[in-house]
């Protein structure tokens, strides 16, 4: 893993991840994380599996069974797909960044025990945890060297993602489908492990800096000001991830109000509207019309401000329409209905808010409902501690009764110290580089800088 986090933080996050899914899904009995190291060894290591006993109440934890991906692990020579060996669900999860779900195990052409033993395993869900590589990388950091697979190629060529782990979760017997909704739920929380994974290292990347910047002397004074730039520019990550968090608790938040409401579908109308128009018009396969089609089914994963989300609409959804009825006209009726279900578009966009939804929602204080619908759409150019720490004070009250409340409380509040962190870092680094650029004059013989008052 590219990641570099403490072994007992890293075991704590995984113990986490999987006490909320078997805590949350009642068919499921047994989890496992498995970190996937660094290139080009990417070597599998089971970190820590949990079994849930029959109440549903306590988790055990270890390692207790035989694995080859018990420590010291399994490097990607010895698990990777060849035509000699049995194939691996490990293998397909890593090279192709897709999931893999046992829904028949003894139809399971990736079960070794199967291929091996001639006996099934339980029925599961393997989830790979992906980390978009420019995250993982500084901007100047050399290219990592990824291995290459049986064939000769090159693994993740052309993606834009790294696999950090593999989440796998245990079923009981006929209850886990490819594409249901279990396995959907384990997709969003392997976002979810990816962003807490990130901001350990982050945290930890910052901690270090500030410790070196205090212990250097003033002969390394360069080399630290270039470090910190570095760490500065994740900046605006961290702000992307908790914009990131408060889209995932407005998604939460108007599948909770709008639960058997009369609106509930109003988000997904006019999106399959607009794609069947372009499928009717003959233009799903230009590249316009394959834009469109891309942007409108996004439309249904963003949760933005409304204001933010109008211009996104605008931008994203109704120039394209511009431009293609610019190329292909249509008669005015069918015109009309584009227009109009782009119209809807942005009306859904504020459901969430919507007074007369809220006035019928009786699921909460009222107090807390206007505080809460203040707070998540309020606008997120600019976030600050204080506004974090409401959020995550509200997050603490039961009655929000949302989804993953608790796991989204538990990440801002991990989002809310490197916001705090890089602050201090940003206030440092001015008075680091004013020193290199005025040669040192007030820096001590301890490598401390002095700068009206103090600054370790």
């Amino acid at each position: 893993m590219a990641i570099k986090i403490d072994k007992v933080i890293l075991e704590q996050a995984c113990k986490e991840i999987i006490e909320t899914i078997l805590f949350c899904l009642p068919n499921a009995f047994k989890g496992t994380v498995y970190r996937i190291g660094k290139s080009p060894q990417m070597v599998a290591k089971r970190i820590t599996s949990g079994v849930i006993d029959d109440e549903r109440k306590n988790i055990s934890w270890g390692l207790p069974e035989e694995s080859e991906y018990n420590p010291p692990g399994k490097p990607w020579v010895e698990y990777r797909d060849e035509p000699e060996r049995p194939r691996e669900a490990m293998a397909w999860c890593v090279e192709r960044q897709r999931s893999w779900t046992s829904e028949d195990p003894s139809k399971d052409n990736r079960s070794v025990r199967l291929q091996m033993e001639g006996m099934t395993e339980d029925y599961h869900h393997m989830e790979p945890v992906l980390l978009h590589k420019q995250d993982l990388y500084l901007a100047n950091g050399p290219s990592p060297e990824y291995p290459e697979n049986f064939e000769g190629e090159t693994l993740w060529k052309n993606t834009e993602y790294e696999v950090v782990a593999v989440i796998k979760i245990h079923f009981l017997p006929n209850t886990i489908k490819v594409g249901s909704p279990e396995a959907k739920f384990i997709k969003r929380l392997s976002r979810s492990l990816g962003t807490e994974l990130l901001s350990y290292q982050l945290r930890q990347q910052s901690v270090e800096v500030m410790h070196q910047l205090a212990e250097d002397k003033l002969n390394s004074c360069n080399i630290l000001a270039d470090s910190l730039r570095n760490a500065i520019t994740k900046s605006g990550l961290i702000f992307s991830l908790i914009k990131l968090e408060l889209g995932s608790l407005r998604e939460q938040w108007e599948g909770v109000l709008l639960k058997n409401s009369d609106k509930e579908g109003m988000k997904q109308e006019p999106v399959h509207t607009l794609n069947r128009a372009i499928e009717d018009m003959g233009e799903s396969t230009s590249q316009l019309g394959k834009d469109l089609l891309d942007v409108q089914n996004r439309f249904l994963e963003l949760f933005l401000p409304p204001e933010h989300g109008e211009n996104w609409v605008r931008m994203q959804v109704e120039e394209r329409w511009d431009k293609l009825l610019s190329e292909k006209p249509l008669g005015a009726k069918q015109e009309n209905g584009v227009r109009s279900a782009i119209e809807q578009m942005k009306r859904s966009l504020y459901l969430g808010k919507d007074p007369e939804i809220l006035a019928s929602y009786n699921g909460m204080p009222e107090a807390l409902k206007n505080e809460w619908v203040d707070l998540i759409y309020m606008d997120t150019d600019r976030l600050d501690v204080v506004f974090l720490d409401r959020v995550v004070h509200v997050l603490e009250n039961p009655s929000l009764n949302l989804p993953y409340q608790e796991k989204c409380r538990k990440t801002l509040i991990h989002l809310k110290t490197l916001t705090y962190v890089m602050g201090q870092l940003e206030d440092n680094i001015n008075v680091v580089l004013q020193q290199v650029l005025n040669g040192g004059d007030n820096v001590l013989s301890n490598g401390s800088v002095v700068s009206g008052n103090q600054i370790a």
